[in-house]
């Protein structure tokens, strides 16, 4: 049998290089946990960067997996597919009201892409206005509405057009909303920001204005969606009623899925503005209603309230002199820390135990939504230990 560090090289030897890897070499999943390549176990608190909301290799996702790529794989949108229609039909039910429509794509890049496309397209405006500390991906138009210098910097000049102001800030917005402004793109809680929720006064603060203004109001719900915060939606927790919405990570159970779910203001959109080989696909649209009929099934977003309340809980009750601030919402958690987390991550997965970064001083925990208490409780043992 090939050994880790035989994969490691040869992946290495091959692979483009822009990935920061850890040296694990992971090869199966079941519910919460992963294995390596030798057989050891960790519990999974980054869910692929927040995807496996169902746990890993779930069983209703398999099983439709299994049965669609034995019946039909790719159909392009100049055709109607029986998977497709009741995907749509699905997402526009459990969506906030008014979301009707959906574009579907293969990630959250796209999805964010898409939404800035129907944006200027249905206003005729151009100005795009995001939150410092803000993520919304690394395609040239998403990534001209992210904030981090060290991602952009690389790849300026952007897309012109966007302008940042601070998160949670609503004089601020107010300043800079005008009549040029096609959109205001924010997310319910800031991920890759550090997990900073929004504040429920500003976030309906910024849809009055948007309203008021002529703009519309974009809601980034690539990493909150789908049961992540306690919620289906992040933004049901402040009864939001965004004109676009952006959807991926944990859409269809670990396969690349986005979709831009769509309102009236946006208005009829022309033929052929957009489009997408791979989206709304068989495959893909399977994955996805298995997913969202399990989340529903098993009531994973109560689950998600329910466990992180306890988790966060906790956490706070840490006795560390490294810890900032404990913070999130559902089983959307971060530690902000006095001192970088590259180190403490090392450490935890030495311990078995796999959490994120969210910038340079947050650990960020992103588990399944199947996570047992037993195994949160192992969880904050094992991050006690590495922080006292």
């Amino acid at each position: 049998m090939i050994s880790a560090e035989e994969l490691i090289t040869l992946e290495n030897t091959h692979d483009s290089g822009v990935s920061i890897k850890q040296p694990l070499v992971l090869v199966r999943g079941e519910g919460a946990r992963v294995w390596d390549v030798d057989g050891r176990e960790y519990i999974d608190c980054m869910s692929g960067h927040g995807v496996a909301n169902v746990g890993h290799a779930n069983p209703a996702v398999v099983q439709a997996v299994t049965e669609q790529v034995q019946r039909l794989v790719i159909c392009p949108n100049g055709f109607y597919n029986d998977q497709r229609a009741r995907l749509l039909a699905q997402l526009t039910a459990i969506a906030p009201p008014g979301l009707t429509r959906a574009f579907l794509c293969n990630s959250g890049t796209e999805a964010v892409e898409a939404a800035l496309k129907f944006a200027r397209l249905s206003t005729g405006r151009t100005k795009i206005v995001a939150a410092m500390r803000g993520f919304h991906g690394r395609t040239f138009g998403a990534l001209s509405a992210t904030w981090r210098k060290e991602y952009r910097q690389p790849f300026e000049p952007l897309v012109p057009g966007f302008e940042f102001v601070p998160y949670n800030r609503l004089e601020r917005m107010e300043q800079v909303v005008d009549e040029d402004t096609a959109a205001v793109i924010l997310e319910v809680v800031q991920g890759e920001g550090g997990v900073v929720p929004g504040d429920g006064e500003y976030l309906r603060g910024v849809q009055a204005l948007c309203q008021e203004r002529g703009a519309l109001f974009i809601v980034d719900e690539v990493q909150t969606g789908f049961g992540r915060t306690g919620r289906m939606f992040a933004c049901e927790y402040y009864d939001l009623r965004p004109d676009l919405m952006c959807l991926a990570k944990a859409m269809a159970g670990g396969l690349p899925m986005g979709a831009v779910l769509i309102g009236s203001r946006v208005g009829e959109l022309p033929k052929k503005s957009h489009g997408s080989t791979f989206g709304g696909n068989p495959l893909a649209c399977a994955a996805a209603l298995a997913t969202i009929q399990y989340i529903a099934s098993e009531n994973l977003p109560q689950r998600a309230a329910e466990l992180g309340e306890r988790f966060l809980t906790h956490l706070q009750a840490i006795p560390s002199p490294l810890i900032r601030e404990v913070r999130g919402l559902g089983l959307m958690v971060g530690i902000e820390l006095k001192d970088k987390v590259a180190s403490y991550l090392a450490a935890l997965a030495e311990r078995g135990v796999l959490a994120l970064p969210a910038g340079a001083t947050v650990m960020r925990f992103l588990p399944p939504l199947v996570i047992s208490a037993e195994e949160l409780d192992i969880v904050v043992e094992r991050v006690a230990e590495v922080l006292t």
